[in-house]
């Protein structure tokens, strides 16, 4: 009897899940939540429509799982991964690697469109403003500050609020994604991207960096005595 075994294509090709998400993402984009129609949606991903029902109970589920998907969503997963927590006692790797990931995040041409939907959408579908803003962001800035706080228990880093500068970290970020990818009227060349990211990451770590205060806390020299010369 033959054995069926299942190539690396077929292995690798998307499921009705995946597709539908994927198809469901670009018609947003073109026609907004509301112009989107299920049947549409269903020509588009090759079914029929009444199947759809079998992955979601409906287009405003669909909108929810894509939001799951991306965004602060898909960074705070990445937080969770074994490479992120093998950095757990390496604060630059840390923060190279967050942002280098970000980076691979933002040129991806779907989070674009996420971004475009997410906009228009995020006050007119119930529930989603209060997901995407509340709950993804809070837990990817809570991981954050976990990892922060970690750095600096540990004499890694030196910061009086780690939430804070889990804050000031991100906001930098956020500045040279709008700098380079959305202000713009084509995104930035890669390497003047990782330039920019290289530069802040610099400054940044510059920051934060463990060691003695020296601008409020500086040594007097050997011998030096208060209210009296030094002598000869």
């Amino acid at each position: 009897m033959a054995l069926h075994t299942t190539s690396a294509a077929e292995a690798a090709a998307p499921t009705t899940r995946e597709r539908i998400l994927t198809e469901a993402l670009n018609l947003f984009a073109q026609s907004g939540y509301g112009g989107a129609s299920m049947r549409e949606l269903a020509r588009r991903v090759g079914i029929r429509e009444s199947s759809l029902y079998n992955h979601f109970p409906g287009k405003a589920a669909i909108l929810e799982a894509i939001v799951s998907e991306h965004g602060p969503a898909s960074s705070a997963s990445r937080l969770e991964e074994s490479r992120y927590k093998q950095l757990a006692r390496q604060p630059a790797a840390f923060c190279r690697q967050f942002a280098l990931d970000l980076v691979e995040q933002w040129s991806d041409p779907r989070e674009h469109q996420f971004q475009k939907v997410i906009t228009a959408e995020r006050n007119r579908v119930p529930g989603i403003r209060a997901k995407f803003a509340d709950h993804f962001y809070a837990r990817e800035q809570s991981m954050m500050t976990d990892y922060f706080r970690g750095f600096a228990l540990a004499g890694l880093v030196k910061t009086p609020d780690p939430r804070e500068t889990a804050r000031l970290f991100a906001a930098g970020l956020i500045y040279i994604r709008l700098e380079h990818y959305v202000m713009g009227a084509a995104p930035s060349p890669r390497p003047k991207v990782i330039e920019a990211i290289d530069r802040y990451l610099a400054f940044f770590l510059s920051l934060i960096a463990a060691g003695e205060d020296t601008d409020n806390k500086k040594r007097k020299p050997k011998g030096e005595t208060r209210g009296k010369a030094a002598p000869d």
